[in-house]
């Protein structure tokens, strides 16, 4: 890895996105976007928009980074850049961390407005720092741009990079605590979502909700990093220079 590679790689995405109005407005915007359309969805029902919110500032930005980050990644691929890149010395630990890097500062950007949105403007009360909800909100971003990442090795086409979202989405958000506590689920569904990082983010976000502090904060938090790497490491070796 090459400190300044990776650098320039960040700086490249960064400028491709600045000229990408719609994929800035749909990381930016788009989550307090639907984080609004919750609190007015259940306005007139007192406590549920509290009672949900923070794990919906769980949920929408790592699914808009996936989303984002799967599609711009294959893209790079399809269209031969990655190719070329890759005759230079930029090898493929340096791409994958510059992307990181990139969408690790949209996500910062992104967790900003979103928080601010749900408590300023929709009103979400939560006992815990507003910093700590947004930490939170910035990995599990990084989260769902790991998976991304990973996700675009496997796929052909955007579309197949959207399909993945059934295997590595929609299945963490059911079982993520979510819907029902995780402890009242069957056992076997207990078990595997043991394994799903999306959970332990829902809990790290329940815990900031509470007022709770120290290790039932971090602790989780640290599982979903730790996932997050995972994801980085295993994208960087499956990476393909071109979709054939």
């Amino acid at each position: 890895m090459n400190g300044r590679r990776m650098l320039a790689t960040a700086g490249r995405v960064i400028g491709q996105l600045r000229h990408d109005h719609r994929s800035v407005a749909l990381m930016l915007i788009a989550p307090s976007l639907l984080v609004g359309l919750f609190a007015w969805l259940f306005s007139d029902q007192e406590g549920v928009f509290d009672r949900f919110g923070g794990a919906i500032l769980a949920l929408f930005p790592f699914i808009v980074m996936f989303l984002i980050t799967s599609i711009t990644t294959l893209r790079e691929r399809r269209s031969g850049t990655l190719e070329r890149l890759m005759t230079t010395p930029l090898g493929k630990a340096d791409f994958i961390l510059g992307y990181a890097l990139a969408f690790g500062l949209m996500a910062v950007l992104q967790a900003a407005i979103t928080v601010s949105f749900a408590v300023g403007v929709c009103g979400l009360d939560v006992d815990g720092p507003l910093w700590q909800l947004g930490l939170v909100a910035v990995v599990d971003a990084l989260l769902g741009t790991a998976l991304g990442l990973l996700a675009s090795a496997f796929a052909q086409t955007e579309f197949q990079a959207v399909q993945f979202m059934p295997v590595l989405v929609f299945p963490q958000i059911i079982l993520g605590g979510l819907f029902m506590p995780r402890d009242q689920m069957p056992d076997v569904l207990h078990a595997i979502s043991d394994w799903l990082p999306l959970s332990y983010a829902i809990d790290t976000i329940n815990a900031v909700a509470a007022g709770d502090e120290g290790w039932d904060v971090f602790g989780p938090l640290l599982v979903v990093v730790a996932f997050a790497v995972g994801a980085l490491v295993l994208a960087s070796l499956t990476l393909r220079r071109r979709t054939p």
